[in-house]
């Protein structure tokens, strides 16, 4: 299974899949259609599966569209996005697998940024092999989603999960917003050296036109404070010793940030 990131928008990032041996392939969250059907003529491959991790406009908004161009596509989603995902067919629930390329993803359901979000995690095919999470805008590269619809409590439970992940997986989120959330960690972790070097590492990255995505969960575990409101530093810096406490004091920082 080889994973094409295609920028969107003004920062979003969609993942095309591709099984090169029967030249099909899937996308996740493809938030417009003119870049996935480009990518998909390069290829000579057809769609064949849709996989949606919520239903926010920046992530479903290709999906008509390209139904349109491979209507025997199947369009997949959580079952609480019933009705708010155009073209569902299958309405996923936490621990259902979902399969392509002879690649087999887990579905773990991760409400936080919205109610019904959920995440897709293929295993390695070879234990020294990264795996790959497709979290959408649950967790990001040196931060988290907003809470748009969930609670603190929530999204401290579905991070949990994501952190819970062997270090090898690579987080393919949905967003370029690298350099910003290592800008805000820097605020409330300063005297983390890993997460010093990288921030230079990524500023570097970014004035060179590079992605930052994919990241690998173990630099998230090091430096990503939305992963770390357990640590005695962060829980200085917001003067709180509950994890969920934490965690939103944390995220009500960043989001005057």
């Amino acid at each position: 299974m080889q994973i094409y990131r295609l920028p969107a928008l003004s920062d979003n990032y969609i993942f095309l899949l591709h099984d090169a041996d029967r030249q099909i392939a899937a996308v996740v969250d493809p938030a417009e259609a003119s870049s996935v059907l480009q990518q998909l003529q390069q290829l000579g491959a057809s769609l064949v599966a849709i996989f949606n991790t919520h239903h926010h406009g920046d992530h479903v908004g290709g999906n008509t569209q390209l139904l349109k161009a491979f209507p025997q596509a199947t369009v997949y989603g959580g079952i609480e996005d019933r009705g708010r995902i155009p073209g569902q067919h299958v309405f996923l629930r936490e621990g259902d697998r979902v399969m392509f390329a002879d690649r087999s993803a887990e579905v773990l359901f991760v409400p936080g940024h919205t109610q019904a979000h959920i995440a897709y995690y293929f295993a390695p095919v070879q234990s020294d092999e990264p795996g790959d999470l497709f979290c959408g805008d649950t967790l990001f590269a040196g931060g988290c989603g907003r809470l748009f619809e969930g609670t603190p409590t929530q999204m401290v439970q579905s991070l949990s999960k994501l952190r819970s992940l062997p270090d090898q997986t690579r987080v393919w989120c949905a967003h370029e917003y690298t350099l910003k959330n290592l800008q805000f960690a820097l605020t409330v972790d300063r005297q983390n050296s890993d997460l010093q070097s990288r921030f230079e590492t990524v500023k570097a990255m970014r004035r060179r036109g590079e992605a930052t995505i994919p990241s690998l969960l173990a630099d998230e575990k090091r430096t990503n404070p939305f992963l770390r409101w357990d640590q005695p530093v962060l829980q200085a810096a917001v003067n709180s010793d509950d994890p969920v406490r934490t965690f939103a004091r944390l995220r009500g920082m960043k989001d005057q940030f």
